[in-house]
């Protein structure tokens, strides 16, 4: 029997930004700042080597508005605006990936999640047998989950990674399947997108009637329920609109307009002697040993810590 086909479904701005602000500002002789860039390799060569992918695709976000933005005006309104330093090393790791001869997409007035999310639901009619592993550097992409996709999360800085399949997210929220996470974010919302959710509605309590009635849809038709207290029952009578919007905003889009020649993401070959030119200028030469032998066969998953 033949070894299961794999993909590597990379989130990139997301680890791009962790791996910036977890690193030192790291600088080549001219002075410009490469330290997202020195993440990512280690964190892209490492995930290569761990899972040994035969497909390999890139999402990034595209600095425009999103769809998102035209539901609701307030969408990331209260997120700060990153550095300079850090926007400048995004074309910096597309050169590397260009290199690696990784399949790079972006889609106007779409995020990279949207992009991760249609791909992860279509790759699997494409090759029944696969399985995808979305690497991420935040948690977002957790409502994907299931028996055919996993996301590998960053922990801790660039250093450890989580392994998530169902089991693993269930653990981690209290129950609640990778589906019901799209109902989680309409009752918490989300801070760090300026997701409103239900105002004083809390972790314990989005669980608990989520683990009760199943849905956000359910919750709305069992409001005179006595499992649910009188103070919760006018919160949620209060803040219906904002809940469904807030889910809206929180669901990631799988059916978005995507043309993917199955082809063009094969993993197997890349500009070697180029990059370790490229890996030459950028002065980083602890990645020089771990790109010659990126090729090298081993025990896939064996660990996924990053030193």
């Amino acid at each position: 029997m033949s070894e299961k086909k794999r993909l590597l479904l990379i989130d990139s701005n997301s680890i791009i930004h962790r791996a910036f602000h977890a690193l030192p500002p790291l600088k080549k002789k001219d002075g410009e700042v490469v330290n997202a860039v020195y993440g990512f390799l280690l964190i892209f060569i490492k995930s290569v080597k761990d899972f040994r992918p035969d497909y390999i695709i890139a999402a990034f976000d595209v600095p425009s508005p999103t769809f998102r933005h035209k539901k609701f005006k307030g969408y990331k309104a209260k997120r700060m605006a990153a550095p300079d330093e850090l926007y400048s090393q995004i074309p910096l790791v597309k050169e590397f990936l260009r290199l690696f001869r990784v399949l790079v997409l972006e889609k106007k007035g779409f995020e990279a999640d949207d992009i991760i999310g249609t791909v992860s639901r279509d790759f699997p009619k494409m090759k029944p047998q696969a399985e995808t592993i979305i690497l991420s550097g935040d948690t977002d992409n957790l409502q994907l989950v299931d028996a055919k996709t996993k996301v590998s999360a960053i922990k801790t800085g660039v250093k450890e990674m989580i392994l998530y399949d169902e089991n693993m997210v269930r653990d981690r929220f209290g129950g609640l399947s990778p589906k019901q996470l799209i109902d989680y974010k309409g009752l918490r919302g989300d801070s760090s997108d300026n997701i409103p959710g239900v105002l004083g509605i809390g972790e314990k309590t989005a669980t608990s009637l989520l683990l009760e009635f199943g849905s956000l849809e359910n919750i709305y038709k069992n409001l005179k329920s006595k499992k649910i207290p009188e103070r919760t029952r006018k919160l949620l009578t209060d803040h219906k609109d904002q809940a469904f919007l807030s889910r809206e905003l929180g669901r990631i889009e799988t059916r978005i307009p995507l043309k993917i020649n199955i082809k063009d993401c094969l993993w197997g070959e890349y500009e070697k002697e180029e990059l370790l030119k490229e890996i030459d200028n950028y002065q980083f030469s602890s990645l020089k040993g771990r790109i010659e032998g990126l090729m090298d066969n081993g025990e896939i998953g064996k660990n996924l810590k990053l030193w």
